[in-house]
């Protein structure tokens, strides 16, 4: 059935060939990776590399193609991607062996979107949700021209583009190049508020191989699946979303520790500090703030529902945790906020020693004024007896 499919998309593209495409239908420039996902996602796509991206001589399909013709023929006229292997037999295997990589990009562009604004305005993009969070929002564009619709196409995730969009202000976006990434971002900085003048961004990557033996395997950044769906995406996004969120904070932190590394040194030159109470209840507020923010708003210790219930996601979701010290990075956050805290602490007894000295000083003073007013009094009083 799935070679028969292949057939009749083939005969499909044949008779589009010379029609126009617009604009909306296919990228301006097709990217070897959807090529590579169409050739690898299993049935539905083997045959179509042979009809796609290369001018060759092309033979007419039968409805039930014979597997020992497929190899009767080769495609001469050039390569695909970077490998320039013609299109032939041995070569359809060589790419079915090798993994479609994905490239993730992940972006903290703001402190909060507004997802219920996002998801009514665009709709059509919108994957519904497969759990009752409503921290963020997935959504997906299609890559593939008109013409693929209806056949299968549609559920190979390699052929799309997806954007997890995060309440607390992160973007993962799946497939999609450095050079398209900044128009999916303006998307987002419409709902958007509290944008950052220095967005954090990190890469990553996936790779689904059909052929592993395994669900999961581990690699040198990037994560190598042996099917890549929603679910996973949703799981990869989650993570990755929290890690570059969690990079935010800890620079803010760290921005909190200047301020008092400073404060020290002047102490230790000048034996006292000019900063008003004012200023350092600011910062307790700020200190606050992010850790509630970490713990509440990003749910660092709230594991995905999807990894709850499939083991498989659940090896995701860990190796990923693992993978971006998400625990330890929190750890080294958390020994730092306490070491801001301390400080605080400290300054506040000061101010408030500070207070006390000053307060002592008026009280001395009136008492002071007192006195004198009382001396005065006694002294009139005696001259006056004396007259």
């Amino acid at each position: 059935m799935g070679r028969r499919r292949a057939a009749l998309l083939l005969n499909q593209i044949l008779r589009s060939s010379n029609k126009p495409l617009s604009r909306n239908s296919i990228p301006a420039s097709p990217r070897p990776g959807l090529l590579l996902g169409l050739l690898s996602s299993g049935s539905r796509c083997s045959d179509l590399g042979r009809g796609l991206g290369v001018r060759a001589r092309v033979r007419s399909f039968a409805a039930l193609p014979s597997p020992a013709a497929d190899c009767a023929e080769e495609y001469a006229g050039g390569g695909f991607g970077e490998s320039g292997a013609s299109w032939s037999c041995g070569s359809v295997e060589m790419v079915q062996q090798e993994a479609v990589k994905i490239p993730v990009k992940a972006f903290f562009l703001c402190t909060s979107i507004d997802l219920k604004s996002m998801q009514a305005e665009n709709l059509s993009n919108v994957i519904p949700a497969s759990s009752r969070s409503s921290n963020y929002l997935a959504l997906r564009y299609y890559d593939y021209p008109s013409v693929f619709s209806g056949i299968g196409v549609e559920s190979n995730a390699v052929c799309s583009r997806f954007m997890i969009v995060s309440q607390y202000g992160s973007v993962v976006l799946f497939n999609i190049e450095d050079q398209e990434a900044d128009s999916y971002l303006k998307v987002v900085k419409k709902y958007s508020s509290g944008l950052l003048k220095d967005v954090k961004k990190d890469d990553f990557s996936v790779k689904e191989n059909p052929f592993l033996d395994i669900d999961m395997q581990g690699g040198p950044d990037c994560v190598v699946l042996k099917t890549l769906d929603t679910d996973s995406i949703r799981v990869i996004g989650t993570v990755l979303g929290q890690s570059i969120a969690l990079d935010y904070f800890v620079s803010q932190i760290d921005s909190m520790l200047e301020i008092f590394t400073d404060i020290n040194r002047g102490m230790e030159k000048d034996g006292t500090f000019t900063m008003d109470r004012r200023k350092l209840f600011q910062l307790v507020g700020k200190a606050n703030s992010h850790l509630a923010d970490v713990i509440l708003k990003v749910g660092l210790f709230e594991r995905s529902e999807i990894a709850w219930r499939d083991a498989k996601y659940a090896q995701i979701y860990d190796y990923l945790r693992e993978e971006f010290e998400v625990a330890q990075r929190f750890s080294n956050l958390d020994f730092k906020l306490k070491f801001v805290e301390h400080n605080i602490h400290f300054l506040q007894e000061v101010l408030q020693n500070r207070k006390s000295d000053f307060l002592e000083w008026c009280i001395i003073f009136l008492l002071t004024i007192e006195n004198i007013i009382g001396i005065y009094e006694i002294i009139r009083e005696s001259g006056a007896l004396l007259h």
